[in-house]
């Protein structure tokens, strides 16, 4: 679960939000920001969107699994039905 309240803007693209793309990377930045990203490549600053935490656990409630991922880390999956991975920065 994250500690961070349901109405923290969060970082995502078009295609995760708006045609349905699963998440299958998730970035917690230094800063304490967060991105939810699916498989699309080569990103365009117009590509990306930022809406509320509860959208995206809306949207998939498995990431709520890495929403206590220490800041700097990432987790990724190869498909919405595949476990987590959890990459800590050292």
């Amino acid at each position: 679960m994250f500690k961070e309240k349901l109405n923290t803007a969060v970082y995502t693209s078009r295609f995760v939000i708006e045609n349905g793309s699963p998440i299958l990377y998730v970035f917690h930045y230094d800063d304490g920001t967060w991105q939810f990203s699916g498989s699309e490549q080569d990103l365009a600053d117009d590509d990306f969107r930022i809406v509320s935490l509860r959208e995206i656990i809306e949207h998939d409630e498995s990431v709520n699994g890495v929403g206590n991922m220490p800041l700097g880390s990432q987790a990724t999956r190869l498909n919405p039905e595949s476990p987590w991975r959890i990459f800590v920065k050292n």
